[in-house]
């Protein structure tokens, strides 16, 4: 394999991503497949570098132990974080962070197993300038990160929310042409009225607009597995995000913001999901499946 690297952007000759950057080029000896168990956690830390200072960090991934980690909201850079929390013994990790603004946004994978190939973006570079998605690419899954846009900013940033989730979905609908996929993350939007606290009150503002609401609809529709309604279809009281603001999460007034999905192919692997409310040092608590 021949490569060339144009300033941060690596191109490979015989893997077509055109924008993208590609790094760790390894094969594992055994694919994802083989393993008896997997556990893949997703977390909105609201600022990385605040969780480490609680000391909610590195207890929590111990606790916890997943096979694959998947933060939003890190609003740092890679450098920005301290050595012991970015090289943790046992994992490689990842980090996309925004090329507009300092603080904002980014996410980062978390993994035991070296992929075969990392992806920054998804190809539309329009939406690539937040450090938003992330995918790892192993033997026969792919897992992608991703931070949704929040459109709580006004008519203009709605727009882009919902344009942002349509190109999303090109992208990992693509995705699982080649191999199963798992994604997901913090969505910002609460799919049914059991997935808040206060539906009604709520029906006229962003996180549960019917325009995004529909959204879910139609992943759900194209055969995405929703891992926690999988399993708990009618569970209420089952949030992931509290307003700390008003003190929320102690009397959970809460809302259902962070998704993990699975591709059909997936479903008899599935096994087990869990709401980890009981975490804190965020606004928003982990949220695992294992496989």
């Amino acid at each position: 394999m021949t490569s060339s690297v144009v300033g941060k952007i690596v191109y490979s000759c015989n893997i077509i991503p055109t924008n993208l950057l590609l790094v760790n080029m390894v094969t594992p000896q055994t694919s994802w497949r083989t393993m008896v168990f997997m556990k893949v956690t997703s977390w909105n830390v609201n600022g990385l570098r605040a969780v480490i200072r609680k000391d909610s960090f590195l207890p929590v991934i111990k606790a916890l132990s997943p096979d694959v980690l998947l933060l939003q909201e890190t609003k740092a850079t890679e450098e920005q974080i301290p050595e012991d929390a970015r090289s943790i013994e046992g994992y490689t990790s990842y980090f996309s962070s925004s090329r507009e603004r300092a603080g904002y946004s980014g996410v980062s994978i978390y993994t035991k197993r070296k992929p075969n190939l990392v992806t920054y973006g998804m190809e539309k570079d329009v939406f690539d300038q937040e450090g938003r998605v992330i995918t790892a690419y192993y033997n026969n899954l792919s897992i992608s990160n991703i931070y949704f846009p929040n459109g709580g900013q006004g008519p203009e940033r709605l727009a882009y929310k919902l344009e942002f989730y349509e190109k999303f979905l090109e992208y990992v609908e693509k995705l699982r042409k080649k191999n199963p996929v798992i994604w997901g993350g913090d969505i910002n939007t609460a799919h049914e009225e059991i997935d808040l606290a206060r539906p009604k009150e709520n029906e006229k503002n962003t996180g549960f607009l019917p325009e995004e609401r529909a959204w879910l609809d139609e992943v759900v529709g194209l055969g995405w597995i929703d891992t926690y309604r999988h399993f708990y279809p009618h569970k209420t009281g089952a949030y992931t995000y509290w307003d700390m603001k008003t003190a929320a999460r102690e009397r959970n007034v809460g809302w259902r913001l962070d998704y993990l999905f699975a591709s059909p192919d997936l479903i008899h692997m599935l096994k087990k999901v869990t709401i980890h409310n009981t975490i804190q040092g965020s606004d928003h608590c982990p949220i695992s499946v294992e496989m």
